[in-house]
């Protein structure tokens, strides 16, 4: 599909968000970079076919994030990053901005230019891409450094010092933030060839150097705050690590003088130890802590907070797409208060909302009811800075009055629960989670029934999504072919990979899934308490994005979901046909779910 126009470039707001006195303190950890409509992907998308030029793929990347500076500092926001905007992934910036680009990829010094930095993320015709993992327990994914013991370091890209000078241009004093050094380091590497006893961790003072010229640079062009992300303190560390971290930030003290340093965690709670060592840390000014899910570290500042520190509390959750109970949020706000004082505590996210879903605005097939429960990116920033006007005494009563009304309205809601799932889940017993029969009974008997050989073959179970397949799919959506017509086009699909199958003598076969969108849509599809968004899309990694499903309500299934299908292929071969499901943790991790019950219930 033709990529749909970039957003209007904005006007400069008057007056930056954090200079303006009667702002409140208010934060943002990061933002969505993909943009309302995935113009960033298209724009990617594009470039990378060759249809665009890099000028092209630029103009949409400066106008997204002029319009995010300017939706922030509309909003209020005080603290406003930068530097949060990739055209990729934020540690593989990291990686281009430490010089630190594998052999391979020949790259011979200098600024490092959009060919290495795309080489790096998705290979090119002669080296492969380097690795890719998941961002902690997220669905996101980031660029894995490799470094070895020879790897040289330097400043080798200025994107952090530019975006802060784009922003400043626009009259938006904003915080840059990097990736720290030593969450770069934990999260990178040995790489292939290295000996295995290689710590990428020993690198630290070869990489703080450069870190010192990227603080000099932001503090010459007027920067006052910068903002360390430093995910990993949420880990179990070792002595040695947590005692990396105050080396690094020892060494990085005399550079940062002068500066406004916010040391940022997310994800999950501090450990005491960690806690410990963090707010130690001389040259650090502020701490930013996940108090969605850091319920521990919540009870580790009101039982001691370093004095005339700052207190950046990530009370509004952006790891999920509902509305924040506003009420509790400033309750607990106000019960910092007095542990950290008045002037030093600061309203934020509980992570970056690169997480969530973008605007809720875009929504306009979602019903009014579940709409009236969620906040997506953009209102999220709206919660965050309603929260801490209320916490310096200027409430918006209307705003907290609608935000309670919708809580109200979700607990009360019986689309939310179900009664025969209660009484089902009830009545559970700890036999039914368990089998009848013993594992070597119904080996026997499996074998009995489909005389499989020793060692049998089958296939995970999905074939190919061709472009056909996708048109057929698409236009039975939008009732341009009839259900007979998508019947008989997906039952043909299914006969030419039996016969596939068949003929490469696979023993236990499977249909290919040609009805599926999604191995998580198409399901949730099919049971009650799960609603859709028209243009929910969070990044997964590069200019991929998924849209996933939100769970509301206690679900069920009204009816059968695999039945129909798995019996036509049957029919179509004496070999045993497999029915395939996707596991409901799968489904869990790959949607938004209730945050009115625990994820994980103790049998």
């Amino acid at each position: 599909s033709a990529a749909p126009p970039p957003p209007p470039r904005c006007s400069p707001p008057s007056l930056s968000a954090s200079a303006h006195p009667g702002k409140m303190a208010s934060h943002i950890v990061g933002y969505p970079r993909m943009g309302p409509k995935r113009e960033l992907k298209f724009a990617l998308e594009s470039f990378w076919d060759g249809k665009s030029s890099a000028e092209d793929l630029e103009k949409v990347a400066t106008d997204l994030r002029a319009s995010i500076w300017k939706q922030m500092a509309d909003a209020g926001i005080k603290y406003i990053p930068s530097n949060t905007f990739s055209y990729y992934d934020q540690v593989l910036d990291t990686t281009a901005m430490l010089g630190a680009v594998p052999d391979r990829y020949s790259w011979t010094g200098g600024e490092i230019n959009l060919s290495t930095y795309f080489s790096m993320a998705r290979g090119n015709a002669t080296v492969p891409a380097m690795e890719m993992t998941k961002w902690f327990d997220t669905n996101y994914h980031f660029i894995v450094p490799e470094l070895a013991p020879s790897t040289k370091f330097s400043y080798s890209s200025h994107k952090a010092i530019n975006e802060y000078k784009e922003a400043k241009a626009l009259g938006v004093d904003t915080v840059p933030v990097l990736v720290g050094p030593v969450s770069y380091l934990l999260l990178s590497k040995a790489a292939k060839g290295v000996e295995k006893s290689f710590s990428p961790l020993s690198l630290l003072s070869s990489i703080l150097p450069v870190y010192k010229e990227v603080i000099a640079e932001l503090k010459a062009a007027g920067a006052s705050w910068i903002q360390f992300d430093e995910p990993t303190l949420v880990k179990d560390l070792e002595s040695h690590q947590l005692s990396a971290f105050s080396a690094a930030y020892a060494e990085l003290e005399s550079a940062l003088s002068g500066l406004n340093v916010l040391v940022e965690t997310y994800f999950a709670d501090v450990p005491a130890d960690s806690y410990k060592t963090l707010t130690s840390l001389s040259s650090v000014t502020a701490y930013g802590f996940d108090l969605e899910r850091g319920t521990k570290t919540l009870e580790l500042v009101k039982s001691g907070f370093p004095a005339g520190k700052y207190l950046f509390a990530g009370v509004v959750d952006g790891r999920n797409i509902w509305a924040d109970d506003l009420a509790a949020s400033l309750a607990t706000l106000q019960s910092l208060e007095a542990v950290v004082g008045k002037d030093k505590l600061v309203v934020s996210t509980s992570c970056s909302l690169m997480h969530t879903a973008v605007d809720l605005v875009n929504e306009t097939k979602l019903d009014d009811e579940i709409k009236s429960w969620l906040a997506f990116a953009a209102q999220k920033v709206v919660e965050v800075n309603a929260l801490a006007k209320a916490l310096a005494g200027q409430k918006d009563e209307a705003y907290f009055a609608a935000n309670a009304a919708a809580l109200a309205s979700r607990r009360s809601s019986p689309r939310v629960t179900n009664e025969e799932v209660q009484k089902a889940a009830t009545a559970l017993k700890g036999s039914d989670h368990r089998r009848a029969t013993t594992v070597s009974a119904r080996l026997d008997a499996q074998q009995k029934k489909l005389n499989l050989p020793v060692l049998p073959t089958t296939t995970i179970g999905s074939f190919p999504q061709t472009v056909e397949l996708r048109r057929v799919r698409r236009e039975y959506k939008a009732k341009k072919i009839s259900e007979e017509e998508y019947t008989n086009a997906i039952k043909e699909e299914i006969s030419k990979v039996v016969k596939i199958q068949e003929e490469l003598d696979i023993d236990v076969l499977v249909h290919g899934e040609p009805e599926r969108n999604d191995m998580v849509e198409y399901f949730g599809e099919q049971l009650s308490g799960f609603t859709f968004t028209a243009n929910g899309w969070v990044q997964s990694y590069g200019s991929r994005c998924v849209k996933p499903p939100i769970i509301y309500g206690d679900v069920s299934r009204p009816n059968p979901m695999t039945v129909f299908w798995s019996k036509m292929a049957q029919s179509m071969t004496a070999r045993p046909m497999k029915g395939m499901l996707t596991g409901p943790v799968t489904i869990l991790n790959w949607s938004f779910v209730r945050n009115d019950q625990p994820r994980l219930v103790a049998s």
